[in-house]
């Protein structure tokens, strides 16, 4: 997989994590937990996406 692929890729799954936290967050009782665990999911691949264009 090129670089650029692998960028694209990881820039996909980025958006599905914000989509999850923003479906998550709209339930009445929504549990932050799955949340913090979304985003910290979320944080994680943005670092690996700036750590892969850096390079």
């Amino acid at each position: 997989m090129s670089l650029q692929n692998r960028i694209q890729e990881l820039n996909r799954r980025h958006a599905k994590l914000e989509d999850k936290i923003s479906q998550e967050q709209k339930r009445p009782a929504y549990d932050i937990t799955t949340v913090k665990d979304l985003k910290r999911q979320k944080l994680k691949l943005k670092e690996e996406i700036g750590m892969l264009r850096a390079s």
